[in-house]
């Protein structure tokens, strides 16, 4: 009792902490003026991928894997259940979620996942609301390369006005969706060591046409061992700005004492000129983990993001074929 305590003062003062870094109101409205930084590109972020600045194409497995690059689902067997929070204080956004991903009970050796999340942004401005819808699927051809497709399906809503204020061209799809939408992704991670992940992820490759589901392409070179894994990321977005432009980023994670992952991150983002910086923490048990990461935008239109990410894991409970010792 008193270790869970101890465990719960701690991640109370990591909130805090992050809350007090908050900026001013001026720079809130910066953020808010850019409905991109919010947005995120639509991208979903575990806690781990937050705190390593989106570094996961590579070694990202689990429900990271989902939402990053499926491939990743077939590179460890496992079966989690997770849910995400995520709060933007800037932009004025907020995205709370659930997942599954299991790559342990088909005999055929598929992985598959399942998720889904609900998004606001920006209630007395923008006024957006979401709901983000992903499956995926797996598959192992060898220890050393799998490959995953996943789609995904958007609702999303702006009820808020543009800048011609209450008009045709401004506000004239009030109350209704003006995105139902599917996105198609597809990825691969390649393994020539056990140490060594090569990552390669498309989203969206199907065009859909807009900035909500903006089509790009990512690839990820990671270094992994029990006790530390090192990342870098690069990703080319296709359609959220005028032209082509890129997003680089790295972290790394190291494990203390077994049960501590600690983690940090940087970001460089060429469509909203920003730089950031990013960390996490977490606890790590055989039947579940809790991690809280912290992103902040120390360059550019001022932005912080703060993911808590709690995970269940099934595989280690023996309720599945595989049980605990299918590692």
């Amino acid at each position: 009792m008193n270790l869970l305590r101890l465990q719960s003062h701690t991640f109370a003062g990591w909130v805090c902490a992050a809350l007090l870094a908050v900026g001013s109101p001026a720079l809130a409205q910066d953020a808010l003026s850019l409905p991109q930084v919010g947005y995120n590109y639509g991208e979903i972020e575990t806690a781990r991928t937050a705190a390593l600045g989106g570094a996961q194409r590579a070694l990202g497995n689990s429900i990271a894997a989902l939402f990053g690059n499926p491939a990743g689902m077939a590179t460890a067997r496992l079966y989690h259940i997770g849910a995400l929070a995520q709060i933007w204080p800037e932009p004025s956004r907020q995205s709370y979620g659930a997942a599954a991903v299991d790559s342990i009970v088909s005999s055929a050796r598929l992985a598959g996942g399942l998720g889904g999340t609900y998004n606001l942004q920006d209630r007395d401005g923008v006024d957006r609301q979401w709901t983000d819808v992903r499956f995926a699927l797996a598959y192992p051809f060898s220890d050393e390369l799998a490959v995953g497709l996943g789609g995904r399906y958007l609702w999303l809503q702006q009820n808020g006005l543009g800048p011609l204020g209450d008009s045709l061209a401004s506000g004239g799809l009030r109350d209704q969706m003006i995105v139902k939408a599917i996105g198609v992704d597809a990825g691969i991670v390649l393994r020539p060591t056990s140490s060594v992940a090569l990552g390669l992820v498309s989203h969206n490759f199907n065009d859909p046409g807009h900035g909500f589901l903006p089509t790009s392409l990512g690839a990820g070179l990671g270094l992994g061992t029990d006790m530390v894994a090192v990342e870098a990321d690069g990703a080319l977005d296709f359609t959220t700005w005028d032209r082509t432009r890129w997003r680089g980023m790295g972290g790394a994670t190291l494990l203390l004492a077994d049960n501590y992952p600690l983690s940090a991150g940087y970001r460089y983002d060429s469509g909203a000129k920003s730089h950031a910086v990013s960390g996490g923490a977490g606890y790590t048990a055989r039947e579940f983990s809790v991690e809280l990461a912290v992103r902040r935008v120390v360059s550019g239109i001022t932005a912080t993001a703060l993911v808590l990410e709690l995970r269940y894991h099934v595989d280690a409970t023996g309720l599945t074929p595989g049980g605990p010792d299918a590692f």
